[in-house]
């Protein structure tokens, strides 16, 4: 078996120094799985807030469960914030962190300002997981491609979360 030529090193600059980054994975291919996370955690970010925003403003006969059920998702969204910005870092590159930032790279809408209907929410919780499963979806592949098993594997299982609470969300939306 022939072995695989290590790319080579490259610097990322940082606040008053430069830090050389070789982890298997070339400058290049590092650069475009840290964009792509970058996009996904300012989805994450956002549908974050929204459903934060919900769990504080939902009201009506599905209170209780749904406010349950937002501050569930909430903290799981939260605490996977943290688990993307990490993989960026581990890449070499700077999370974003910023409004600013997350405004320019999110593909989700913010929560109206007059907080919807209940059901009204759960739709539009519904369309941030299935939006944030296919960004996650269509950055596999470019994981893949540059050999970043551990960003792939992340991706993994934020599909399945993201999958899966869709599905329990639009549980709700069928009419009995």
């Amino acid at each position: 078996m022939a072995t695989k030529k290590a790319p080579k090193r490259s610097a990322v600059k940082g606040p008053g120094r430069e830090i050389t980054v070789n982890i298997g994975i070339s400058a290049n291919d590092r650069q475009a799985v840290a964009e792509g996370l970058s996009r996904l955690l300012a989805d994450n970010y956002t549908l974050y807030l929204t459903t934060h925003n919900f769990h504080w403003n939902v009201t009506g006969p599905l209170f209780t469960s749904l406010h349950t059920m937002f501050e569930e998702q909430y903290t799981e969204l939260w605490n996977a914030a943290d688990m993307i910005a990490e993989r960026i870092r581990a890449l070499g590159h700077f999370a974003p962190g910023s409004y600013a930032q997350y405004s320019e790279l999110t593909s989700l809408n913010d929560p109206p300002v007059q907080p919807p209907a209940a059901l009204d929410m759960v739709s539009i919780l519904v369309n941030g997981h299935e939006t944030i499963a296919r960004i996650a979806r269509d950055l596999v592949p470019v994981a893949e491609k540059a050999g970043d098993e551990s960003t792939a594997d992340l991706l993994t299982q934020r599909l399945s979360v993201h999958e899966q609470t869709a599905w329990m969300l639009r549980s709700l939306l069928v009419e009995q």
